[in-house]
């Protein structure tokens, strides 16, 4: 299955590893739940999705690669203790608590996590004195004397041996205790996830062409070349901070991610034919509604995959505007209950209580909520960008009260103008973007007619999650209109297999 299938099928497990009766108990009980095992080869998002799934089930998440562990870290440092049987005291050798099991309980008590995931990477690399200790703990939950908490779920990961020299078959009897989730790599499925991170335009539109080139591993006479996703995401972080900083993108960075000669070479070339391109065609104009016949003339008459290159430019210039429209709608959405509980408080503070003290109480809470998360180890990127605006507004209207020294009741008129200008602002991007989102229909239309390049831009706002996001909530007439007359479904694999026959460069 793909990245995506094993996901949801991650997420299913973990569903009903949580599942409890009227009384409280696991309705699978600690001892038999089956950890998860992760099977597949490097690179292709298992630890992501991991982070992803406790994120979205807001449970906590301790992640650890067994290959950076011993026998003593894992199952603890041996001590002696004195016991007493038969009124006669002994000495005892037991266990230090595992260093696994304690960072369970560090983030229980610093976050209140008391649901989780366990995470242990590269479980089937253990080294040969560690192994038989991880194989009771994946089939008893614990490590010595000590056990993990109820309520916390194992889930691993691992290569297959023929992509990693150090990973070990395990035998039927632990292979019966696991639960097996093979994924194999799959570019629209990783698409789909790129496009929601902003990965460079550039690539997504390279590996429209080039999906053989997505994931590959082969050994050669001069070593192991390989391109992984992990590559391309890294790689794509790159690009965007060179770009930033004017620093040129060459062969030489692009191999130092894509560690394939043909491939990094191949798509280096396509990098600076991808960048002609949008000096040539000047996209900011077009997606602006400017008057370019020239450059419609130009499109009417380039080849198919010079065309497909336009359109990736075209799509990443909107995407960008896709997306800062929907991060400020969650923003609004987190502020907007926070300032209802503002002036609920307002309405009822005592006379000691100032509107400064109230909001301070909010900024706290939202700070503490982000620490909170970030002690669970799902503060992802988006998230701490979401509770960052949110703080930032709440700060903001705690200086501007602090300066006012209001004490009234009514004192909630300007906060009220504050968010009302927030909105204000959503709407006006929301209405530029719409009229971006039509001028790029219309230039589309001009020059390539309801052809296929106008069947990819449905499919890509359509798979793409800001920009159907957008639609869905702002609508689009011409987004509308074309899909029904494109006859979308009884044309998408046609286009599919036209794509795949075009040459790059």
């Amino acid at each position: 299955m793909n990245i995506s299938e094993a996901k949801t099928q991650l997420r299913n497990a973990l569903t009903a590893y949580f599942t409890k009766d009227e009384f409280g108990n696991f309705k699978i009980p600690t001892e038999t739940q089956r950890p998860v095992f992760l099977m597949g080869p490097p690179g292709i998002g298992k630890t992501a999705i991991v982070k992803q799934v406790a994120e979205e089930m807001n449970v906590g998440v301790v992640s650890y690669s067994i290959t950076h562990h011993t026998r003593q870290s894992a199952l603890g440092l041996p001590m002696i203790i004195t016991k007493e049987y038969n009124g006669k005291e002994y000495s005892v050798s037991e266990y230090t608590m595992s260093e696994i099991i304690a960072s369970v309980y560090d983030v229980i008590a610093e976050s209140g996590a008391e649901e989780g995931i366990l995470f242990l990477d590269e479980i089937n690399c253990a080294s040969e004195t560690l192994t038989p200790v991880m194989l009771q703990f994946l089939q008893f939950k614990t490590f010595g004397k000590h056990r993990l908490p109820d309520g916390w779920i194992i889930v691993t990961a691992g290569n297959p041996p023929e992509f990693n020299r150090s990973a070990k078959d395990f035998d039927i009897v632990t292979w019966d205790r696991l639960k097996r989730i093979d994924i194999e790599p799959d570019y629209q499925a990783w698409k789909a996830y790129a496009q929601r991170h902003s990965v460079h335009g550039s690539i997504t539109s390279y590996l429209d062409i080039r999906k053989e080139f997505f994931y590959r591993l082969q050994t050669t006479p001069e070593g192991v070349h390989f391109a992984t996703a992990r590559g391309w995401m890294d790689l794509s972080d790159m690009i965007h901070l060179y770009e930033e900083n004017s620093i040129p993108v060459d062969y030489e960075l692009v191999a130092q991610y894509l560690q394939d000669p043909e491939i990094a070479e191949d798509y280096a070339a396509y990098y600076e034919l991808y960048n002609k391109y949008k000096s040539d065609y000047q996209v900011e104009d077009i997606l602006s509604g400017k008057d370019v016949r020239d450059i419609i003339l130009r499109a009417k008459d380039s080849a198919f995959d010079e065309r497909l290159s336009l359109l990736g430019l075209l799509l990443s210039g909107i995407n960008h505007d896709f997306r800062n429209v929907i991060e400020e709608e969650d923003t609004i959405s987190e502020i907007l209950p926070i300032l209802k509980e503002i002036k609920s408080e307002l309405n009822t503070k005592k006379p000691e209580t100032s509107t400064a003290d109230i909001i301070a109480a909010k900024l706290s809470a939202e700070e503490h909520k982000m620490d909170q998360t970030a002690k669970r180890g799902i503060l992802t990127p988006e998230k701490r960008l979401q509770f960052e605006r949110t703080i930032a507004f709440l700060g903001s209207l705690l200086v501007s009260e602090k300066r006012s020294k209001s004490k009234s009741k009514d004192g909630f008129a300007t906060i009220k103008a504050r968010y009302d200008k927030l909105l204000a602002q959503m709407k006006e991007d929301s209405a530029e973007t719409s009229e971006r989102l039509r001028a790029l229909f219309g230039f589309v239309q001009d020059a390539f007619g309801n052809g296929d390049e106008l069947l990819i831009l449905i499919t890509e706002l359509t798979s793409n999650w800001y920009s159907a996001r957008f639609i869905s909530r702002y609508g689009s007439e011409e987004y509308y209109s074309c899909s029904e007359q494109l006859s979308f479904h009884q044309r998408h694999l046609d286009i599919i297999e036209r794509i795949e026959r075009s040459d790059i460069i």
